[in-house]
């Protein structure tokens, strides 16, 4: 005889202790659970599943089900048991939620309030002496989980296998299979990154030529007297790292808001703010990456709505600039940069692609001069924006020739 099923929904939040609320009100010695979110479930599933429990063949039914094995159960859950759990390395799919118990066992329980909630049951039953058997349901639709719900499942499942093993006595691991963790877990965290790094996207701009119209370190010279010593440096002096002190050293003695008020009255492309709003609704992370100054690459950031700037630091002590420039580590080179040169651009644009989680092939880089070339090279699009630099504009995917931004949504 089957009784009617009853259908409750539970008051708390979570699936564990929706599970144990259901268990305390079922009358009946067996007990099924079905994920809601299949539609519809093989004929058969609910008679396949308490089969084994009716003839007593069993006091715990996993159910698997014809479909290829989840990235989480592959890359977290069947690594962790084959360590932790040796016993439980056989299941085809060990985090299934289609599962059939008997009261008596389930009642014995620890429930796990999330992702793990699966992986606890079985790994109880199985720690309780349980006949476990694993059922093939047949085919069933059971849509993937998004990649970014993956990191929260992954750590989840990790933590209910790997808290289970810790309450054994015997469990004690080994240093091969600490190390051997340790191996699973960079792997998992490398596959979800590089699965995840598809679907990202980033538009990079330069500041000055660019987003502004002129340079700020010219506006600079003029406001404050010192443009003919600046045009003979830029003459004689020809390393780029000497250069940038030495013009840092022009400013000693300048506060916040005298550079702030530079910038201020500089003019920017008419539509760059249209456009950043639009890049960003079609989910483009927006950054500025300039030879300049961050108070000034920040200020522009905030002015237009962009989400990161990537600069130089001019210290300041008391207000007052000190005159002295440090250039952050994500400009100089490293034995992983894709470019040769040890100070450049595309360091910190391969900083910003790491740090965001962003593949190169999907920026879109935007630049005016020479100190852009590399960068908007290896760009998925790099784009030569009002150019005079022949170099910078055969290295460059598109080219703009008009002072607007607009063509650049035509191009992503």
């Amino acid at each position: 005889m089957i009784s009617q099923p009853i259908i409750q929904s539970s008051e708390t939040r979570g699936k564990g202790i929706s599970m144990k609320d259901g268990i305390q009100q079922s009358s009946n010695e067996i007990i099924v659970f079905l994920d809601g979110d299949i539609d519809p479930y093989p004929e058969g599933t609910i008679k396949n599943l308490t089969h084994p429990l009716i003839n007593n063949e069993a006091d715990f039914v996993k159910g698997a089900f014809a479909r290829n094995a989840g990235r989480v159960t592959e890359l977290v859950a069947k690594p962790l048991l084959n360590i932790l759990f040796p016993g439980l390395a056989h299941f085809s799919q060990p985090l299934s939620g289609m599962i059939a118990g008997k009261k008596s066992y389930f009642k014995k329980i620890e429930f796990f309030n999330d992702y793990g909630a699966d992986i606890g049951i079985l790994i109880d039953m199985y720690l309780m002496k349980a006949r476990v058997k694993e059922m093939n349901i047949g085919y069933i639709e059971n849509k993937s989980k998004p990649w970014e719900a993956l990191g929260k499942m992954s750590k989840e499942v990790s933590r209910a296998i790997i808290s289970k093993a810790q309450g054994e006595p015997s469990s004690g691991l080994t240093e091969e299979e600490v190390i051997s963790l340790e191996a699973i877990n960079r792997e998992m965290n490398k596959v979800l990154k590089e699965e995840l790094s598809v679907f990202h996207k980033m538009a990079i701009f330069d500041m000055d030529d660019t987003i502004l119209k002129g340079r700020f370190i010219d506006q600079c010279a003029k406001a404050f007297g010192f443009y003919p010593q600046l045009e003979d440096l830029r003459e004689t002096e020809k390393d780029p790292i000497i250069l940038t002190k030495r013009i840092g050293l022009m400013l000693r003695g300048r506060t916040m808001d005298d550079l702030l008020n530079v910038v201020s009255h500089m003019e920017m492309i008419s539509d760059v703010k249209e456009v950043v709003k639009e890049l960003k609704q079609k989910k483009y992370l927006v950054g500025i990456i300039s030879s300049s100054y961050t108070l000034i690459t920040n200020y522009i950031k905030h002015n237009i709505g962009a989400d990161f700037s990537l600069a130089y630091n001019l210290e300041f002590r008391e207000g007052k600039t000190t005159g002295e420039v440090n250039l952050p580590s994500y400009f100089f080179g490293s034995p992983d940069s894709i470019c040769g040169h040890s100070v450049c651009k595309t360091n910190a644009l391969q900083y910003a692609c790491e740090k965001y989680n962003v593949l190169p092939k999907n920026c879109l880089v935007i630049g005016d001069s020479k100190d852009d070339r590399c960068m908007v090279a290896h760009a998925g699009t790099g784009v030569a924006f009002c150019t005079e630099d022949e170099v910078l504009e055969k290295v460059a995917a598109k080219s703009i020739k008009e002072k607007n931004f607009e063509s650049l949504l035509t191009m992503i």
